[in-house]
């Protein structure tokens, strides 16, 4: 038996056009490149990462109280009673992360007399410029929840019941 004339790539002895070979060649996936994903390999965060960070960018926010909702907050004040127990700075946080971009949810406790309006704006500036510089990914949107008003009063009635139990 001869071998066959046919070139490779060619189907039953006629050369494939310029066009058709560029629709059957391989279809090479080009990455896009930012500085999370290089030639030299790719950096992953996970959402926890995200979390922490928005959370201390918030509490550096003048006006917020707290984060959280009520049941979090009480949550959060029983296990910092405990010892060698760490603060959560992710409470009342959440994130909605891909590759590239990511949503973040904060709610938050404001203190009475601030302007909530203020409050928001200074929260969406500190979260987007936190994230976007220590993580390199793009915050689409940083959504508030205002869950609770501190009033000055708050902090009287937590301490009458300890002074009571003294005496």
């Amino acid at each position: 038996m001869a071998d066959s004339p046919n070139t490779p790539g060619a189907s039953s002895g006629v050369l494939a056009t310029p066009e058709e070979q560029k629709r059957n060649a391989p279809v090479e996936q080009s990455k896009k490149h930012d500085a999370l994903h290089t030639d030299r390999g790719d950096t992953t965060i996970e959402e926890t990462v995200v979390q922490k960070l928005a959370g201390m960018a918030t509490r550096e926010v003048p006006g917020v109280y707290a984060m959280g909702s009520a049941g979090r907050r009480a949550f959060s004040a029983l296990t910092e009673r405990i010892p060698g127990s760490q603060t959560n700075v992710s409470g009342g946080v959440s994130v909605e992360k891909g590759e590239r971009q990511t949503a973040i949810d904060v709610s938050i406790v404001v203190e009475y007399g601030i302007s909530i309006v203020d409050i928001s704006q200074g929260i969406r500036r500190n979260v987007i410029q936190s994230v976007e510089h220590a993580t390199g990914l793009e915050v689409l949107e940083v959504n508030v929840n205002v869950a609770d008003v501190h009033l000055p009063g708050d902090d009287q009635k937590d301490q009458q019941p300890q002074k009571s139990e003294l005496q």
